[in-house]
């Protein structure tokens, strides 16, 4: 079985990044003991990344190592080439969503952590995203870059458990109801 999921935190109003693409934001929650609520635990069913071009250049731009043990895909039409520290850790895809996924299953990658809001937002639209795990920040931004856009059709998802993190924070995990 194939899992493709999606962990990320949005403000109240539903953004993963502010109007100018800022995620500073997702720090104001004061977290003393620097829990990760559960991303390790998460990551380590993780077989590899999906990630797009904007958020891939995002992660580069961290003044940190390169954050991933495991594979990391980034789908883009324009990138054709990676900075030599890359290599064996980032590959570039392009194609249908289903062919990229095909590409990546082919190569032994079944559990997919999917990253970034276009990335997310396209999955979603073609009904290729079986989990969810999102975390509301006490904020409102008002404007910025959505988690959700629109898409054809409703898609069903069941509530599979619910925590408080840092006495504010709360992270729901859903999986997709199919018939």
């Amino acid at each position: 079985m194939c899992i493709r999921d999606r962990y990320i935190a949005t403000s109240l109003d539903g953004f993963i990044a502010d109007k100018d693409g800022n995620i500073d934001w997702l720090n104001k929650v004061p977290n003393p003991e620097n829990s990760d609520m559960g991303y390790s635990k998460f990551m380590e069913q993780i077989d590899a990344m999906v990630m797009g071009r904007n958020t891939f250049e995002t992660v580069c731009g961290f003044d940190l190592d390169w954050p991933y043990q495991i594979p990391v895909f980034v789908l883009s039409n324009s990138l054709t080439e990676l900075k030599e520290e890359y290599h064996n850790k980032v590959f570039i895809v392009n194609g249908s969503l289903q062919e990229v996924l095909d590409q990546i299953h082919k190569q032994g990658y079944n559990n997919l952590y999917f990253d970034g809001g276009r990335t997310i937002q396209s999955f979603l639209k073609e009904d290729l995203i079986d989990e969810q795990i999102l975390t509301r920040i006490p904020i409102l931004l008002g404007e910025g870059i959505p988690l959700f856009s629109i898409i054809h059709k409703s898609l069903d998802f069941e509530l599979v458990d619910s925590k408080v993190h840092l006495n504010q924070l709360v992270q729901s995990h859903y999986s997709r109801k199919r018939n």
